[in-house]
């Protein structure tokens, strides 16, 4: 059996398949939600508006392609603030998918680099307010589970 793959110009794997809301790959053909684009890029101001209208939306899974977009564009002393801030979005669709532990794990560590960052902080980020939530979100589903979240608990607010 041979199954053709995706693949770019430079001949890199690349999955064109369409997602559901939570990342999942669906059928080719079948609907799905937009993509990021591999090749994305935006500054932190740019970044945290698309990532907002996105969780909003409930689609953390783009708006963490987008936060890994800024990650990787960003300056060397803020990438593990926008890795956090990536994690945190994979935290939230780890809870959108069903994986408790996953989503657990994922906002411990999202809390934890975001709750390193001692500068100003970029793009007008909540960072206290973003640490908060992802370590309340945390301790919430470990205690609970996921069966007692809400919308809101999965649209963290990124501003203050």
């Amino acid at each position: 059996m041979n199954i053709a793959r995706d693949r770019d110009e430079a001949g890199r794997p690349r999955n064109a398949r369409p997602r559901d809301a939570a990342g999942r790959p669906l059928p080719r053909g079948a609907e799905g939600v937009e993509r990021v684009p591999d090749d994305l890029v935006l500054d932190a101001d740019e970044g945290v508006t698309e990532a907002q209208r996105l969780l909003d939306e409930g689609l953390p899974f783009p708006a963490h392609d987008v936060l890994e977009a800024v990650w990787k564009s960003a300056p060397d002393s803020e990438r593990e603030l926008w890795r956090g801030l990536a994690q945190l979005a994979v935290g939230l669709v780890h809870a959108q998918r069903g994986n408790a532990r996953g989503a657990a794990a994922l906002l411990d560590r999202a809390a934890h680099r975001i709750g390193c960052w001692a500068a100003p902080a970029p793009a007008g980020l909540d960072i206290a307010g973003l640490q908060a939530h992802a370590e309340k979100l945390a301790r919430r589903i470990e205690r609970d589970g996921l069966g007692r979240l809400n919308e809101r608990d999965l649209r963290p607010r990124l501003r203050g």
